[in-house]
């Protein structure tokens, strides 16, 4: 029996599904997959066993990558900022400052959310933190249970959005455009996702404000300016770091790997400053970084092996032709690559997702014409749903860790729901209205280069300076 190589690639496509399923680590499967199906091509000829000798080639390309060193600077911050006591300061603050009003606590979630998301870049620093300050407050004063538990994890997912986001870092790799491009391009959506769960919670306050009550006078605690100074020494140190981190890479005084450090060596300075740097802390936030580090690495590395054979075998071509038979050309494409990171993210985290299924969608992307950058951004706009899908969200999952017995986890779950489906709404935005990524990109000078012509003029040379003629 002969096997043609036209069905390769769905095979292997196919093994690798099976593996996922069976619930084999991510990065052992690709690898498995890969070889497995290299060795079988080398058997039936397809390509030979100098094709594979590429494969230490791209390993050392992982390791030796200066951007992907960024990640491991990033983790350590968010790692000691998770634990330094900065988001405990923050959500009390703000939660007596808005607390007065009807949904008060939910509007302070949000926006500490956000905060700590442009200075953590984890969703787990951010939902464990809320949702242990957060949660039971709201349970005492008469929150509903599923619009407190809701916006707790909602609001943790916005760190997957705004910078210095991980996910933002990978898609700019793995899509061939920076990293600063890729920050630059998902302050819109940022933005647009903060209002949107401020929108939300105004319309809970308005039409069901029992839900969302006024805390009462006494648990306010200080009101006037000492509260508000509270919380603008809370919001100081976080703006200058956020400055440090992002402001550099903007401005480019400074590339993410180096801006990273400068955010690490940042988060130990104002982990001291709130007298919480121990060296225990530094130890398990080491631990954490390495954990995380490792893992991406050895999913790039099996990714590379699959990816390597997968083209091997003609995979990028089957994949194109595949997509390229769609209706709709760019709007039947973006429908269905959305639509199946959708579904995705029900069972792969966004490390997987960026590394198995972004490079075999760049390439058509690009062909069909599609903005790279703000291609990224709109997959990590879909992504972040991955964290809130009911009933694998990681960041229900961080929230049922934390949250007291009382609270059901089918509350948890059903809270989830308006949530997701506010972050497909910023999907539909991004995707109709592009302009809310590319409008905050550096437009050029809007010269056209090949109109440009430089002219240099020949000085003219006395008789006897004139260069000598060679016969």
């Amino acid at each position: 029996m002969t096997i043609d190589m036209d069905v390769m690639a769905p095979l292997m496509f196919g093994g690798l599904v099976v593996f996922l399923i069976l619930g084999f680590p991510v990065a052992f499967s690709l690898s498995a997959v890969g070889l497995f199906f290299g060795f079988i091509s080398i058997e039936l000829g397809f390509f030979t066993s100098a094709y594979l000798g590429n494969l230490p080639l791209r390993v050392f390309g992982i390791v030796q990558n200066d951007l992907l060193l960024s990640i491991p600077f990033f983790t350590l911050m968010g790692a000691i900022l998770e634990r330094c006591g900065l988001a405990e300061d923050l959500l009390e603050g703000t939660g007596q400052l808005f607390g007065k009003i009807p949904g008060g606590l939910a509007y302070a979630v949000i926006i500490v959310g956000a905060i700590l998301g442009a200075i953590t870049g984890t969703v787990a620093a951010s939902v464990i933190a809320m949702g242990m300050i957060s949660l039971p407050i709201m349970m005492k004063y008469g929150y509903d249970m599923r619009i407190a538990t809701g916006v707790i994890a909602a609001s943790g997912t916005i760190t997957q959005v705004i910078p210095p986001s991980l996910v933002l870092i990978v898609l700019g790799d793995q899509l061939g455009k920076s990293v600063g491009d890729m920050y630059a391009g998902a302050i819109g959506p940022s933005i647009l996702q903060i209002l949107l769960f401020i929108l939300f919670i105004v319309g809970v306050s308005i039409f069901a404000p029992h839900k969302v009550p006024a805390l009462p006078d006494e648990a306010l605690g200080s009101r006037g300016w000492p509260l508000i100074w509270r919380v603008v020494k809370g919001m100081v140190p976080c703006v200058v770091l956020i400055f440090l981190v992002l402001g550099t890479i903007f401005m480019g005084l400074a590339t993410p790997t180096e801006a990273g450090a400068m955010g690490a060596m940042g988060a130990i300075v104002l982990a001291w400053m709130n007298g919480r740097f121990t060296w225990s802390l530094l130890r398990q936030a080491m631990e954490n970084t390495m954990r995380i580090t490792a893992m991406v690495i050895f999913i790039l590395i099996g990714a590379t092996v699959f990816s390597l054979v997968f083209q091997g075998v003609d995979g990028s071509l089957w994949i194109e032709h595949m997509l390229a038979k769609l209706p709709g050309g760019q709007t039947g494409f973006l429908i269905f690559s959305q639509v199946f990171i959708f579904f995705l993210a029900f069972f792969l985290d966004f490390f997987e997702i960026a590394f198995i299924i972004i490079p075999l969608l760049a390439p058509i992307a690009a062909k069909l014409g599609i903005d790279l950058v703000w291609f990224g951004v709109l997959i990590c706009v879909n992504m972040q749903t991955s964290f809130m899908h009911p009933p694998f969200g990681f960041a229900l999952f961080y929230l049922r860790g934390i949250a007291p017995k009382e609270v059901k986890s089918s509350d948890i779950y059903w809270g989830a729901i308006p949530w997701v489906g506010l972050q497909l709404i910023l999907v539909a935005i991004v995707i109709f209205w592009p302009e809310s990524v590319t409008y905050w990109l550096d437009k050029g000078s809007g010269v056209d280069p090949s109109t440009v012509r430089i002219e240099v003029p020949l000085p003219d040379l006395p008789e006897d300076d004139a260069p000598p003629v060679f016969r």
